[in-house]
Order: structure tokens, then sequence, then C-alpha cells
């Protein structure tokens, strides 16, 4: 995360609000050695955020623990030549949303409930489409697919969001530099990055 705090002035609510749309991130937990990590999807109900690991996965059997679930959205590269200034220097503008706490297993129990909330929260964003449910899976397959994976929650204890978008330029050199991100070259969603840039949190 980025120190400098022109880039961390979103607060709480928009941070966690663009972790929940975002849907997705990289699962981190310390162990002897390298930290492990895991590409996770989540929905975030009550303070939590809920998901599921495939039980031979490492963070899966390092658990319990205190956990870092990081959350990326649109970056890219900026072209000093953007700016419209002079002595400025190649950047990566981005934004990054980590959410901490403890992760703890859930019950296999509630392994289905978990699945249900996260099928339920992507497949309302394809709407019209109908709704895909679990029920539409044979009940044998179900419970077989069930059987190799399990249920989590963490416990967001605190939230650290950086929106780095050239909010320590002069306004008309961050609008610049959004044109020239806008036009598209190298990164990822240059167009979503280029509309924070011309609208940073304040």
């Amino acid at each position: 995360m980025h120190p400098n705090p022109i880039y961390r002035q979103a607060d709480d609510a928009l941070n966690l609000a663009f972790a929940a749309r975002q849907g997705a991130g990289l699962l981190c937990l310390s162990a002897d050695g390298a930290p492990l990590a895991a590409q996770t999807p989540f929905v975030i109900r009550d303070g939590h955020a809920f998901l599921h690991l495939v039980r031979s996965n490492p963070v899966a059997r390092a658990a319990p623990g205190p956990a870092r679930l990081i959350v990326t959205g649109p970056q890219g590269y900026v072209s000093p030549d953007w700016y419209g200034m002079e002595h400025q220097v190649p950047t990566w503008n981005y934004v990054s949303v980590h959410l901490l706490g403890q992760l703890e297993p859930l019950p296999q129990g509630e392994l289905r409930h978990v699945l249900d909330m996260l099928s339920e929260e992507f497949e309302t964003r394809l709407l019209p489409k109908p709704a895909w449910t679990a029920d539409k899976m044979p009940a044998e397959a179900m419970e077989r697919l069930m059987r190799m994976i399990q249920p989590f929650r963490l416990h967001i204890d605190s939230i650290e969001g950086t929106w780095k978008l050239a909010q320590n330029k002069p306004e008309e050199a961050r609008l610049a530099a959004a044109e020239g991100l806008a036009a598209g070259h190298t990164g990822l969603d240059l167009a979503e990055l280029a509309a924070l840039m011309r609208d940073p949190p304040a």
C-alpha cells in the first residue's frame, strides 16, 4: 500500500464497497518460509468476507490465523508526457483495497449457505439471465463436489485502501493524464482508471 496520505482519502465505506463490487481477491496468510496466497471470490456480509477454498490448498490448511485479502482494481502505466509538465517521471496508477482480519474455517454444515451466497451475488449481476442455483445440480454430484471444499469467514478488523490517481499533480495535469490513459495503452480497465482520475475520492 502506498504510504502517501493523498492516495488514502477513501473512507472505509468506499473501500469496502469497492472490494465487494470487485468480488475476488488474493487471500494471504503468513507461514514458515514464503507467505501463502490463494485467489478466491468472496461476498461481504455484516463486516465479514465469506469464501471457500479447496481443502488441499495450503492456505486452507494454514487457517485459522491472521489474514490479508488483497482486492485490486483498475491499473495502468502513466507516461510523463501526458501531464504537460516538465521534469516528470513514469508511474503506475491503481486502486487496491486490503481487508485485514482473522480467517477462520466454518463448519462443513455452513458450506451450502456460503456457496448459495456466492452464486446469488454473482448471478444477480447477470440479470436478466435466469439465475443459476445449486438446485440445478444433481444432489449426489453436488455432495461429491462439496466434500472437496471448506467454507471460511474472514472477520474484517481493518481496511486499507490506496487510490493512486495522480492526486499529487495539479488538476490540469491529472486530467490530461486521464485522457492519455483513456486512449488505451498498457494496463487493466483503463477507461475506469481514467474516470477515477478525473474524480478521485476526496
